[in-house]
């Protein structure tokens, strides 16, 4: 990896031996480090002399005020940092996360870490001054594109589904660990796919274990193997799950309910990078990549010890969050168009699109079980079509709408105009002019919908039928 030219970073930390292994990692990287500082005063003084780009901060600093007090310093000047932590206990660690850094960096380092924390680091630094630019500026933010950049498989457009798939991109080509968070049902395995697909590594084997329908007597056979006669029914020699992702990815779904004697033998394999096979006289090098997956309050996980804070640190290096289906309501049909067509081709019906109230009626329910119920929902409404258009969908019978902190807020004409034309731009399959166009369907001026498709901000990509 190649540092940006002239980077220069401040390296706050009170250990010696840490604080010269970070300099001799950052300049061997082409960095500028302006300086060691081992106390909150020397930190600000340095700062004050150098101007950093970046800090690398110690949470804790033998002194009354720590990291975290200069972290917020550091916030207002709009230098970017990046925490360093041994483990720190849960009150601690949601002390650092409200200051906002871009990075925590686990002890002891290693240099891969290092240099993708800080490549990751200014990837955010640049994204978050570029915004603070256009808002100084009153200038809106740049309008999401159609496609998906190099996760094809994945449908919508709205800005928390970009945001994700912006950072898949920067994040597919190191080898880092992700840790994806979100409900289930979101799709987190397709982000998975699309992280390995878009890696050095695509060429590899992508292996997937649910840590949930694993038996906790044979998990750890599964994940690390065993030799013949490890114990009570090993008649053969097992290769685990880890091994036969050597030189590719293991994807660890539902890490959160991964048995805590696990946890301890996952992180060594974090650290170390080899696994010990059951009744085995050795260890066993290997080179894997690891995303983990989980729908559970991982931060309140750790609160509540089920699950080891050293280990969350390791797993959480770039943390990926995939929104619920209620707050991606503008992708809704979209993923409507694409599963009618898919399920039309799958049962041999001639559906061409769904109607504006069956839409409308996608669009106010709550979506509990996310992407997942959405597609059974139109799964099963494909199947009891008797039309050319759907009508009617199948919601469950205690069906409720979306939850909203503004539930007496009327929707704007805006917003209503909005969803109305892109009712009407589905179900004609994204025609806007001509026979069966949007245009005829409105009763309105094919040069009127153009002129109003462009000042609500409708893109293609939100509108067009995907098979």
């Amino acid at each position: 990896m190649k540092a940006p030219i002239n980077k220069k970073i401040l390296i706050v930390e009170d250990q010696f031996i840490e604080a010269n292994n970070l300099q001799m990692i950052l300049k061997r990287a082409g960095y500028v480090v302006t300086g060691i500082a081992r106390s909150f005063e020397i930190a600000l003084k340095l700062i004050s002399r150098d101007r950093p780009d970046l800090v690398l901060l110690d949470i804790y600093l033998q002194e009354d005020l720590t990291g975290i007090d200069l972290a917020k310093e550091l916030r207002k000047q709009n230098i970017a940092f990046v925490y360093l932590s041994a483990n720190s206990n849960q009150e601690i660690f949601d002390q650092a996360k409200r200051t906002k850094p871009y990075g925590f960096l686990v002890k002891p380092f290693r240099e891969k870490d290092v240099l993708v924390t800080l490549d990751i680091a200014w990837y955010l630094h640049e994204e978050n001054l570029e915004s603070l630019r256009r808002k100084e500026e009153g200038k809106a933010a740049p309008k999401p594109m159609a496609g998906n950049g190099g996760c094809k498989d994945i449908i919508g457009y709205s800005k928390g589904l970009k945001n994700a798939l912006e950072h898949v991109m920067i994040v597919a080509e190191s080898d880092i660990s992700v840790l994806i968070m979100g409900e289930s049902g979101t799709g987190k395995e397709r982000l998975v796919d699309c992280i390995h697909s878009n890696s050095r590594r695509r060429s590899k084997p992508l292996i997937k274990v649910s840590c949930t329908t694993l038996p906790a007597n044979l998990i750890e056979s599964e994940l690390f193997g065993h030799e013949r006669g490890a114990f009570t029914g090993a008649l053969d020699k097992r290769i685990g799950k880890f091994e036969q992702a050597d030189g590719g990815t293991i994807f660890l779904d539902e890490i959160g309910d991964m048995p805590p004697e696990l946890q301890v033998k996952l992180l060594r394999v974090l650290q170390e990078k080899e696994i010990d096979r059951l009744g085995g006289k050795g260890s066993i090098k290997i080179d894997v990549r690891v995303i983990a997956a989980t729908n559970r309050n991982m931060e309140k996980e750790v609160a509540e010890g089920r699950f080891r804070l050293d280990l969350y640190y390791r797993l959480n290096v770039f943390p990926l969050v995939l929104p619920p289906l209620r707050e991606r309501k503008e992708d809704i049909p979209l993923l409507a168009a694409h599963f009618t067509a898919l399920f039309s081709d799958k049962f041999n019906r001639k559906i061409k699109g769904v109607s504006a109230a069956a839409l409308n009626r996608l669009l106010n329910y709550s979506w509990p079980g996310n992407i997942r119920e959405l597609e059974h929902v139109i799964e099963r409404s494909v199947l009891l079509c008797r039309e050319d258009e759907l009508t009617e969908v199948h919601l469950p019978s205690n069906a409720q709408p979306i939850p909203s902190a503004n539930a007496d807020r009327m929707r704007t004409i805006f917003e209503n105009e909005r969803d109305h034309i892109l009712a009407a731009l589905q179900k004609c399959n994204g025609k806007i002019y001509g026979k069966g166009g949007a245009a005829e369907l409105l009763e309105i001026n094919v040069s009127t919908l153009n002129s109003r498709i462009k000042k609500l901000g409708i893109e293609k990509g939100s509108y067009l039928s995907v098979k």
